[in-house]
């Protein structure tokens, strides 16, 4: 049940960002629903690998490189999901970083029940 509600409060975060960013759409919110999904089977499965084929490139970087992998999940699922589009590599960071923020307020009410 926490999964589903996981899921439900990113693809609220989604929608709130793609209102707030103009380099950021997506059409509806079954698709919100779905880059939700998306964003987060590629964080399970695509991440781990890039961070391990890029880890000298992170290491030299203090960890830095990781929000430009994040990026590209974003653009990835951007590629992967009909109705869901990012405008550049740039938007992708900014929608990365304040996705987390979000996700990072959303989820901890989660954790007070």
């Amino acid at each position: 049940m926490k999964l589903i509600i996981r899921i439900l409060l990113s693809a609220l975060a989604v929608v709130i960002l793609a209102k707030i960013l103009p380099g950021v759409d997506v059409d509806s919110y079954t698709t919100a629903i779905i880059v939700a999904v998306v964003l987060s089977l590629l964080n399970f499965i695509v991440k781990p690998i890039l961070v391990i084929l890029t880890l000298p490139v992170t290491i030299l970087t203090l960890g830095l490189f990781l929000l430009i992998i994040n990026a590209i999940i974003i653009l990835l699922t951007d590629s992967l999901v009909d109705g869901f589009s990012v405008g550049n590599i740039w938007w992708a960071l900014l929608f990365s970083l304040l996705l987390s923020l979000l996700q990072t307020i959303l989820f901890s009410v989660l954790k007070e029940d």
